[in-house]
C-alpha cells in the first residue's frame, strides 16, 4: 500500500531528520519511491522556521510504517502517513467507476 509520509520539524533538527529517515529508508516491509523537500511554506499555518519533508512510500503493512515513524517521533520530528490510491494517469474515470 502506498503512503504519503510528512515530516515536519524546526530547521535546527534537519541533520537529525536527515540521518533517521537515511536509517529508516532501509525497513524491511518498505520502499522509499521519493523524497521530496518543500523550499517554501508548504501551507498557510506551518510555524516559521519549520521545515516540510514528503516521502512517498510502498509499504507491506501498519508494523512497517510504525517502525520508521516511531524513531522520528522520539527525535521530536512531527510525523503523519496518509494512505493514497494510485491512479493510472489518464484513467481516473476508469478507477472512479470500479469503487
Amino acid at each position: 500500500m502506498k503512503f504519503l509520509i510528512f515530516a515536519m520539524c524546526d530547521t535546527a533538527k534537519v541533520a537529525e531528520l536527515a540521518q533517521i529517515a537515511d536509517k529508516v529508508a532501509k525497513t524491511p516491509g518498505q520502499k522509499t519511491i521519493a523524497q521530496y523537500a518543500c523550499q517554501g511554506m508548504a501551507f498557510a499555518g506551518l510555524p516559521p522556521n519549520t521545515i516540510l519533508a514528503i516521502s512517498v512510500v510502498d509499504a507491506d503493512s501498519n508494523e512497517a510504517i510504525a517502525a520508521t515513524q516511531y524513531p522520528m517521533g522520539l527525535a521530536g520530528i512531527s510525523t503523519w502517513a496518509v494512505p493514497v490510491l494510485e491512479i493510472p494517469v489518464g484513467r481516473t474515470a476508469t478507477a472512479e467507476k470500479k469503487y
